[in-house]
C-alpha cells in the first residue's frame, strides 16, 4: 500500500479515501490522530491491525461540533453542556452513555459509554465536516510506542499500513487530551491532559476526581492509556526527579538525556545525546513525545535519564505519559 502525504490544500482526496473506508491520519492540536468512519465497523477494525492494538481498548470518537454528538451519545447531560461550550473545540475528551447499536462493539469495546472529542484543528474540524460521519481518532503510531507529534512521526511507523496522512505541520501541545468521565455521579479524570482538574471543576461547580486505580486484565478499559503499555521506547527510560540528581548519574556513549536546557547545559553528555525539552513545563509536554521518539531513532543508545516534574496539578499529564514510558522506574541514588 502506498501510503500518500496531503497537504492542506488537499483534503477533499482525504475525504474520498475517508468515505471508501481506508485509513488517514490526521493532525489535532495534541498528537496526530489514526482515523476512519466510527460507523464503519470493517474500517475500525483496519486502525487496531494497522497500529497493533489490543482489541479490548475502546476508541475515542473525534466529531466536528456538538450537534454530532446527539446522533450517537445516549444524551447530552447540563455538564457536559458546559464543559463543551467552555473547552470545545479543544483537548477535552468527554465520557457519555451511548445510543444502542450507534456504534459498533470495535469503538465501545461492549461498553455502554463511548469518549467524543472535538479538536481545535481546522483541518480536521473541515474534514469530518465534508465527511458527514465521525470518525475514530486513536494515536496514529504503532501500539506501546511515543504518539505522534508530526506527520514525518506518523509516516515512520504507518508507511505501508494507511492510505494517507494530512501533514498540519508540528501539533500544538503535545500530549493527548484529558479525558473526564461523565457517566458517573461524580465525574472522574481518566486521563490527564492540558485541561487539569481544577479547571474543570471550576466550570462544573462541582467536585472532580483523578482515577488513580489500575484496570484488572480481564477488564475493559473505559477510554484510552488506562490499561496497556504506553508512549514507550525500546529503550528503558529512567525517570530523573530531582535535577540535582543528574550530576551523581555515570553517563557513557550509549546514555540518552531529556532535560530542560537549564539541565542539559551542565551535563558532561555528547550533544548528540541531549535532547532539549525547552525552558519550561509547557515546552517539556510539547517536546517529550518527540524526545522519546529521538533516542528510540538512535542504535547507540542504550538507557535514557528523562527529566520529572511535580507539585502540581499541571504536571498530571507530563508524568502520566513518562511514567507510562519508563513502567515507574525511578532513578535512585545507589
Amino acid at each position: 500500500m502506498e501510503t500518500k502525504i496531503f497537504q492542506q490544500d488537499q483534503i477533499d482526496e482525504a475525504v474520498k479515501l475517508l468515505g471508501a473506508g481506508e485509513l488517514v491520519a490526521f493532525p489535532t492540536e495534541t498528537v496526530y490522530g489514526l482515523g476512519a468512519i466510527a460507523t464503519n465497523e470493517k474500517a475500525v477494525k483496519g486502525v487496531y491491525a494497522a497500529k497493533g492494538r489490543p482489541s479490548d481498548n475502546p476508541l475515542i470518537v473525534t466529531v466536528s461540533d456538538e450537534a454530532m454528538v446527539s446522533d450517537y451519545a445516549k444524551e447530552i447531560p447540563e455538564r457536559a453542556q458546559k464543559l463543551m461550550k467552555h473547552f470545545w473545540p479543544g483537548p477535552l475528551t468527554i465520557l457519555l452513555f451511548v445510543k444502542p447499536n450507534a456504534l459498533p462493539k470495535a469503538v465501545t469495546g461492549g461498553l455502554d459509554t463511548v469518549a467524543f472529542r472535538c479538536p481545535d484543528d481546522k483541518l480536521t474540524h473541515d474534514l469530518i465536516s465534508k465527511l458527514g460521519y465521525p470518525i475514530v481518532g486513536p494515536s496514529a503510531n504503532t501500539s506501546t510506542k511515543p504518539s505522534p507529534t508530526t506527520a514525518q512521526h506518523v509516516y515512520h511507523d504507518l508507511n505501508g499500513k494507511i492510505s494517507g496522512i494530512i501533514d498540519g505541520g508540528p501539533t500544538r501541545v503535545g500530549l493527548e487530551s484529558t479525558i473526564i468521565d461523565l457517566s458517573v455521579e461524580t465525574p472522574v479524570v481518566l486521563r490527564p491532559g492540558e485541561i487539569t482538574p481544577q479547571e474543570l471543576s471550576e466550570v462544573l461547580g462541582e467536585k472532580v476526581l483523578i482515577n488513580s486505580g489500575q484496570v484488572k486484565d480481564q477488564d475493559i478499559p473505559k477510554a484510552p492509556g488506562m490499561k496497556y503499555r504506553h508512549y514507550a521506547p525500546s529503550e528503558p527510560v529512567i525517570i530523573v526527579d530531582d535535577t540535582s540528581d543528574f550530576a551523581k548519574i555515570e553517563f557513557n556513549e550509549h546514555t540518552g538525556v531529556a532535560a530542560l536546557d537549564s539541565v542539559l547545559v551542565g551535563l558532561n553528555v555528547p550533544e548528540q545525546n541531549k535532547y532539549s525539552l525547552g525552558k519550561n513545563l509547557v515546552d517539556a509536554d510539547h517536546n517529550l513525545f518527540g524526545a522519546l521518539r529521538y533516542f528510540d531513532d538512535k542504535q547507540s543508545i542504550d538507557q535514557i535519564y528523562v527529566q520529572g516534574f511535580s507539585g502540581s496539578e499541571a504536571t498530571l499529564a507530563y508524568m502520566n505519559r513518562l511514567n507510562k514510558a519508563a513502567a515507574e522506574n525511578h532513578f535512585h541514588v545507589k
